[in-house]
């Protein structure tokens, strides 16, 4: 494979990591092109836990960032301090991160992982290590909604957040039990995104994002 852009991503690249946080990467890889075409296309995806490392093949990669998932959609905005391998390709990728996302698909991607872990929280056993899960549960519901309302009303997604302290005072109160507050925090951002008037497109541009990915299918052809 090809590595075209690779980073840290998750607690480290929001500033939320504590002494135990793993740190986690993300990237971008090119297959020979020709391998595309054979009776065994090569993986989509390559996961690894040690270290912890998920690779997406540049299709793949574009779909899940043109669906408005946000994992997938962060790679492309980290802190310049974050990028560890950027390619030429690489480059014009991040150049190209506004071909991705839509109004729709912003709202809907990041409410929806946000829904996800407040039905995680909500199922929570009390016991002392749910509540380390819990905690953390809580962190995510509300770093997702908050980058999500921003992206959705800026059309610039933060990914260091300002008040890292705020988020982790959040998550050990809905641990805690307070998970009214959860709840208040998903209805508040719901009805936010309701209100605001979105800068973004209805729809990605998706002829940008082909000519991109067009671009890393010829430059891994033969010589």
């Amino acid at each position: 494979m090809h590595l075209l852009l690779c980073g840290v991503v998750g607690s480290v690249a929001y500033g939320l990591a504590g002494p135990g946080s793993d740190t986690d990467r993300l990237g971008v890889f090119a297959a020979p092109t020709v391998a595309l075409h054979g009776l065994r296309p090569p993986r989509e995806s390559v996961v690894t836990t040690e270290p912890d490392l998920t690779l997406h093949e540049a299709r793949k990669y574009a779909l899940l960032a043109l669906s408005g998932n946000p994992t997938a959609t962060e790679l492309m905005w980290l802190p310049e301090d974050c990028y560890e391998t950027r390619t030429d390709l690489g480059a014009e990728l991040i150049g190209i991160r506004s071909a991705f996302v839509s109004a729709p698909r912003v709202r809907d991607a990041y409410l929806g992982y946000a829904a996800q872990q407040f039905r995680k929280l909500a199922a929570a056993p009390a016991d002392t290590g749910s509540r380390r899960r819990s905690a953390k549960h809580a962190r995510h519901l509300a770093r997702l909604l908050h980058q999500g309302r921003g992206l959705y009303a800026t059309g610039v997604l933060e990914i260091r957040l300002a008040d890292p302290g705020w988020f982790h005072a959040f998550g050990e109160r809905v641990a805690g039990g307070a998970l009214d507050e959860a709840r208040a925090l998903v209805a508040a951002a719901e009805a936010e995104f309701a209100r605001i008037r979105s800068p973004l497109p209805e729809r990605p541009d998706e002829e940008t994002v082909e000519r991109w990915l067009l671009a890393v299918r010829a430059a891994h052809l033969p010589r």
